[in-house]
């Protein structure tokens, strides 16, 4: 009697997106603490991949060449995660879009400003600063001001459509105004240079947009 064929079992990928993530993390955390500690361009892919346990060529698989590195460094430490989650569709924007309120809509923003600085601030300057010198560092400091502005855009323009400007103040004004307050420029001088923490900085934007804004 013939015993019955086996059949293959189903391959079960969730192992290996698993490891993928864990790599990846371990990949965007040691980029961090070399490109904070030591700069951009003393920070190589092979220092990152002897710092997270993985070869180089995981990194250039994963997440690619040092400027892709350190734009998806950047994307985790603004939201304060790795989920695939637009930034429109993040709980803080769904909160801001729906606070009736543009006094405390600016103020929260700024509250929201207190809490990303201190984990975006010091790599945006040491990308800004490589900037000068290195062409993919400058390509990525262009992008991300890019961004910058293009959020802001948005941001102006929700509270134009709100009703909520100030007569005389210009949607592209407001844009401006926005744009320079949540600059990494502004929170080097005041906190890290004139040593203001966060919390005070935070506060202070959101002051100072309620009374140029609204």
């Amino acid at each position: 009697m013939k015993s019955a064929s086996r059949q293959p079992r189903p391959y079960d990928a969730s192992r290996r997106q698993e490891q993928a993530r864990e790599n990846r993390r371990a990949i965007l955390d040691a980029a961090r603490r070399r490109f904070v500690e030591h700069g951009y361009a003393a920070t190589t892919i092979a220092a990152v991949a002897a710092d997270a346990g993985v070869s180089v060529e995981t990194i250039y698989k994963s997440v690619g060449k040092k400027p892709e590195v350190a734009k998806a460094v950047f994307d985790v430490a603004v939201v304060g995660d790795d989920e695939d989650v637009p930034m429109l569709q993040r709980a803080f924007v769904a909160r801001n879009r729906a606070e009736p309120d543009p006094r405390r809509k600016l103020e929260a923003y700024g509250e929201h400003l207190a809490a990303v600085a201190p984990r975006i601030s010091p790599l945006l300057l040491v990308i800004r600063d490589a900037a000068a010198t290195d062409a993919g560092a400058a390509d990525l400091w262009e992008q991300l001001q890019d961004e910058r502005l293009t959020g802001m855009t948005m941001f102006a323009a929700h509270l134009d459509e709100g009703g909520h400007l100030r007569a005389g103040v210009s949607r592209a004004e407001a844009r401006d105004v926005l744009w320079t307050h949540n600059s990494v420029e502004l929170w080097d001088l005041l906190v890290r240079q004139r040593g203001w923490t966060d919390d005070r900085f935070g506060a202070w934007v959101g002051g100072q947009l309620v009374a140029a804004l609204l």
